[in-house]
């Protein structure tokens, strides 16, 4: 006699729990500052901090003289504002390249570290202010004042007229 066959125990399905909803987590806002360095005759204190940019043997031809270059004021969203002539670096540790000159390094404290260690590149070239994202991670938007969009791609260079808003992540600056 041939013993009882074995049958499985029957498989049952696994219980379908509904994920939990948890509540989104609220991160604090982020705190940054400007600090930048920009010659200045009046000794007066400011409270942005001065560095001047180091020097370098070569400088591009693209940009116009210091001499001849004209005033921009940069309002950044901190509420800081810098006066800009000449050319300049924009980042949370802005650092020129070893054969590059740059006037003014603008540092931004950002603690949420969306903009990028040297994030915008910028100068003037005859009388106009110009902008150029250097392959940075979050990228460059520049919002003109007739509300066109332009998204900067790295490593060109962007009229910017006066009155647009240039966002470099997740923080920006007015042109005047």
């Amino acid at each position: 006699m041939l013993p009882a066959p074995v049958l499985p125990a029957p498989v049952l399905p696994a219980p379908v729990l509904p994920a939990p909803v948890l509540p989104a987590p609220v991160l604090p806002a982020p705190v940054f500052s400007v600090s930048v360095e920009i010659p200045d005759p009046d000794p007066a204190p400011a409270p942005l901090s001065v560095q001047p940019a180091a020097p370098s043997a070569t400088s591009s031809s693209f940009d116009a003289a210091p001499s001849a270059a004209s005033l921009f004021v940069l309002q950044f969203s901190t509420g800081e504002t810098i006066s800009a002539l000449g050319t300049g670096l924009i980042g949370r540790r802005p650092l020129p390249q070893p054969t590059e000159h740059v006037d003014i390094l603008v540092q931004i404290n950002d603690l949420g570290r969306s903009v990028s260690k040297s994030h915008l590149e910028f100068g003037q070239h005859e009388g106009e202010f110009w902008v150029s994202d250097r392959f940075s991670g979050n990228g460059t938007i520049i919002r003109r004042p007739d509300a066109v969009l332009v998204r900067c791609e790295p490593g060109r260079r962007y009229l910017v007229p006066r009155g647009s808003r240039v966002e470099i992540a997740d923080q920006f600056f007015i042109l005047n």
